[in-house]
């Protein structure tokens, strides 16, 4: 059994504190990593041109109090405290809410939902009862529901919160390196530093992302000591600032001096938000990383260590600028200004190798929010590699890696200064933070069902304190704050028009598809052959029969002696538990053999791509047979009449077992729980099929010939029916329209991945059937 997100939640509750707490040091090395370097650009930032610099300590205490505040309210407050609680079955991040809001209103626009769904126990097991029929939240879901445009909207916020996370993964690395590097500035020349620092930045940059291959298990045992190290080290060297320079800088704290900055300031201090934002970049991930961990773990490392280490490394930086009013460069506003002149180089070790650390921490984030998007229909298809065996949680995508890394270089090499980077970075952050805090109001009254003046009160406190950075971010919108919109941009336009062509597919396969009777009316007029096997045949529907095999066997009348029309869908949950994996029903009477299955996965779910998915996918449907025979069928799906769905798990989870043998090597023992179902003999055959189904209950003869049929087209091999689809726009479409299904859809769907279950189809059992669609 895999060590999936779910599985270790559910052991975390019944763990001892000592499994709590090592929970809690591994996550000061993935989670905290990209807050943990903010010492190293924010008062730099700030102090950059937007504040100008007196000969009191008025703007210094005044920019320490504002971090302080910031650091307090928004990561200790707002997401230790609130937002972690709003968990989508333990999962975090943009989507996992957008996934939570799905489940408690019908918002979600994802093609091939069914109400079946919604039986599933992972599916409801997060629900806090039904909200009052004349409530508020009653009343808000109702709307939702009744407006495709306010499910629009939810799905383009909860998008744009994802392309900024993607912004953050290609900018993050950027300044977090960029940064730990420019402690070469005060060890060499002013000449010769700045042609040092770029070229450094780069190669550092090269190696971090050609090592993504490797996957962060095979380095992840070094992160947190990395971490742990850097962060004794700026609080050791921030207590002797605060004793050796200034033990007064406690004062700084009080939010008298934030009014103070801001008055005598005025737009210098307000535009210098942009800097002190930078000091909580890095927050979202305690949201983001919790499906890796557990809630508990990730508050006591960031109150117990983080927080503190952070707040006294920024007393320390205020206190030492505090005596040192004389100002001849920029630099001198940076953290290794700071530093005793003696541990400066080893200090730079350290943070170069944090800097790592926390960008591995946002490329790894970035890497399973578009592994979410894309299972979601929401991201063109991609190569997804797992690099752990038993954390599917750690993967890796080959493309994704390297367009990061090339956007990563380009900004790095065109920027060259820690200003422009920081404005990019700030507004990408404070972005995905604004998402988060309108999808969090919508949880509250939906998901949690609390009165709405609480919702209204959490966006007015935080959504306030966000949109006042934001703005201080996007005023800067030449100076480098252009360049996270216009990634945006870029993402959004691919996911939302892939996502449009997939409806649209969907929507021209529900409206062509055929009945029953019309397949077995057609069956005398052409003359269909049954051939010996099994035919899977892949389709989106989970009803009625895809287009693309009637298309086939109209042109080719001949299909397998037991045919399955194989659905592979995605849910909005985490994980679908193995005993629901299955769905299965009939089309058509007994006789035909036509069955349909339909597999779900959660959307941080693995697919298994060889023979043990295809032995699930029978004993499924054996298992099927039984129940249907013995009356146990309990569970249906309503959307169809013609189709009676049950609910079937896997072999690992159901009585009957089938196992696989060499012909000339058969072992006919059985077992006194177990009653062996031979095949009947086939020529020439090279293994032999055997399902083993319990004494009890008894099936009836025309079940036993059901399975004997099963068993034998699963003797004569495995056939994969696979449409392949064009698509165009249909004639006197809107120009916008043509553009956007001939030319970009098109576009991204000839260069991505086939889907998963068609990757691992052996090319000798596959057969593709082509077909336009104009939609």
């Amino acid at each position: 059994m895999d060590l999936e997100g779910g599985t270790r939640r559910q052991f975390a509750k019944k763990e001892s504190w000592k499994t709590v707490l090592t929970l809690a040091y591994q996550s000061l090395g993935v989670v905290y990593g990209d807050l943990s370097i903010s010492p190293l650009y924010v008062f730099r930032s700030t102090f950059a041109e937007d504040i100008a610099h007196s000969e009191s300590n008025e703007e210094i205490y005044g920019v320490l109090s504002l971090v302080f505040w910031t650091i307090t309210l928004v990561p200790l407050v707002k997401y230790v405290f609130i937002v972690l609680k709003a968990d989508d079955n333990g999962e975090g991040g943009t989507f996992a809410l957008y996934s939570l809001l799905c489940r408690h209103a019908r918002v979600s626009s994802l093609p091939n939902c069914q109400v079946a769904d919604e039986e599933l126990i992972e599916y409801k097991k997060d629900f806090y009862g039904v909200a009052p029929d004349r409530s508020f939240a009653s009343r808000l879901k109702s709307t939702l529901e009744k407006h495709k445009v306010l499910q629009r909207v939810l799905l383009v916020l909860a998008l744009i919160g994802t392309c900024m996370v993607i912004g953050d993964g290609i900018l993050t690395p950027a300044i977090s390196v960029f940064s730990a590097v420019s402690g070469l500035e005060l060890s060499m020349s002013k000449e010769n530093h700045a042609y040092v620092e770029v070229p450094a930045a780069c190669i550092i940059l090269i190696g971090l992302f050609v090592l993504q291959h490797y996957g962060t298990h095979r380095v992840g045992f070094l992160f947190a000591p990395i971490i742990i190290t850097w962060l004794f080290c700026i609080s050791a060297i921030g207590i002797y600032n605060i004793f050796h320079w200034n033990p007064h800088v406690y004062k700084a704290l009080s939010p008298y001096y934030v009014y103070q900055l801001l008055r005598k300031t005025q737009k210098g201090g307000w535009m210098a938000l942009g800097g002190i934002l930078l000091c909580i970049t890095g927050s979202e991930a305690m949201f983001a990383d919790l499906g890796h961990f557990t809630q508990l773990s990730i508050k006591i490392a960031f109150t117990s260590v983080v927080y503190p280490s952070l707040i006294l490394a920024y007393m320390g930086q205020a206190a030492y600028l505090s005596r040192h009013h004389v100002i001849e460069h920029d630099y001198h506003f940076g953290f290794y200004v700071s530093v005793p002149e003696k541990l400066r180089w080893p200090v730079l070790v350290i943070a170069i190798l944090a800097a790592v650390v926390g960008s591995q921490a946002i490329i790894t984030g970035t890497f399973s929010i578009i592994k979410q998007c894309s299972a979601l229909s929401c991201f063109p298809r991609v190569k997804v590699v797992h690099t752990s065996s038993k954390i599917h949680g750690q993967i890796y995508i080959p493309e994704i890696n390297w367009l990061l890394m090339l956007l990563c270089l380009a900004v790095t090499i065109c920027f060259r200064d820690t200003k422009r980077l920081g404005n990019a970075s700030g507004l990408a952050v404070i972005t995905v933070m604004l998402v988060t805090t309108c999808l969090m109001s919508l949880v509250i009254v939906l998901c949690w069902h609390q009165n709405v003046l609480l919702a209204l009160g959490f966006v007015f406190l935080f959504g306030s304190i966000e949109a006042l950075f934001f703005s201080a971010s996007l005023i800067k919108f030449l100076q480098g704050a252009w360049v996270p919109i216009a990634f945006a941009l870029v993402f959004l336009t691919v996911m939302y028009v892939w996502h449009y062509g997939t409806l649209k597919k969907y929507e021209f396969d529900v409206q062509n598809k055929v009945s029953i009777n019309w397949l077995l009316g057609l069956g005398p007029s052409i003359g269909i052959v049954r051939v010996r096997g099994v035919g899977l045949v892949h389709t989106e529907l989970v009803s009625g029969i895809p287009v693309i095999f009637s298309h086939f066997v109209t042109n080719l009348p001949a299909f397998h002696q037991v045919l399955v029309f194989l659905c592979i869908k995605h849910v909005p949950v985490p994980h679908v538990r193995p005993e629901e994996r299955f769905l299965v029903g009939r089309v058509g009477p007994k006789d035909v053999r036509l069955y349909r299955c339909i597999v779900r996965y959660g959307y941080r779910d693995v697919h298994k791509d060889d023979i043990e998915f295809e032995n699930d996918l029978l004993c499924s449907i054996a298992e099927f047979i039984r129940t249907e025979s013995a009356g146990l069928n309990s569970s249906n799906d309503e959307d169809e009449k013609d189709d009676r769905m049950a609910v079937v798990g896997t072999c690992s989870t159901h009585s009957i077992l089938m196992s696989e043998d060499n012909a000339d090597n058969v072992d006919s023992e059985g077992t006194s729980e177990l009653r062996e179902i031979k095949s009947p003999i086939v020529i020439q055959q090279k293994k032999r099929v055997r399902f083993l189904v319990p004494e009890s209950p008894k099936i009836d003869t025309g079940a036993m010939e059901e399975l004997e049929d099963v068993m034998e087209a699963r003797e004569a091999g495995v056939a994969y029916i696979i449409g392949q689809t064009y698509m165009r726009a249909k004639p006197g479409s809107s120009m916008l329209k043509k553009i956007v299904i001939n030319c970009v859809y098109e576009f991204l769907r000839r260069n991505s991945r086939a889907p998963s279950f068609v990757i691992g189809v052996p090319h000798a059992s596959s057969l593709e059937v082509g077909m336009m669609y104009h939609v």
